[in-house]
């Protein structure tokens, strides 16, 4: 792994736990030489995430549309910003860009983003690991839903268990770097389609 793509809030939310393993997780990301790759915003976790990266001397690339430059949401002090026409060139040059994706807290970008991935792992499109980081607990309802479909027989308990989940940000790391991805077929029962 050289590089990782961070999902997360524009906004810092209402616990300030979320702001703090944010710039923890941009801290560990520098310490251990691996580059940032993001959605290139100044706000929320985003920007928290970014700015402990870049203090610690670490490498960041943002991604964002225009549409949102214009917004005044850029992060000007990147060394590497990357001004994309549409939301779906970022997430696909994100993608291209990372060997990982982590998700911190967030709201239904960062929902979108995390899913689409996971997808494209299931799909066998890509094997890079995905993680959430479960700050305080923020994602216990979606990883109980996550459950419920797997006992539904909506997902398969080896794609389930491709989701890494982890409240401690180096553990998580160090899970993302151990991956290996699930060599499962996509359907539940082929016969049933």
């Amino acid at each position: 792994m050289k590089h990782i793509c961070v999902f997360c809030g524009s906004s810092a939310g209402e616990d300030p736990r979320f702001r703090q393993v944010a710039r923890q997780l941009g801290s560990l990301l520098a310490d251990r030489g691996l580059g940032l790759v993001y959605g290139g915003a100044t706000v929320g976790l985003m920007g928290a995430v970014a700015d402990a990266v870049l203090e610690r001397g670490g490498h960041v690339t943002g991604v964002i549309p225009s549409r949102l430059v214009e917004r005044e949401l850029a992060h000007h002090g990147l060394p590497d910003l990357r001004v994309v026409a549409s939301m779906h060139e970022r997430k696909a040059l994100m993608a291209d860009l990372s060997d990982a994706f982590v998700a911190l807290p967030g709201g239904i970008g960062t929902l979108e983003e995390t899913f689409e991935v996971l997808t494209w792992a299931q799909l066998g499109l890509h094997h890079k690991p995905v993680g959430i980081l479960d700050v305080g607990g923020y994602y216990a309802s979606l990883l109980a839903f996550l459950d419920h479909a797997v006992a539904s027989r909506f997902v398969r308990p080896e794609h389930r268990s491709q989701l890494l989940v982890d409240e401690d940000p180096a553990r998580l790391l160090d899970r993302l770097a151990a991956h290996a991805p699930a060599e499962v077929d996509k359907w539940i029962d082929p016969a049933t389609i």
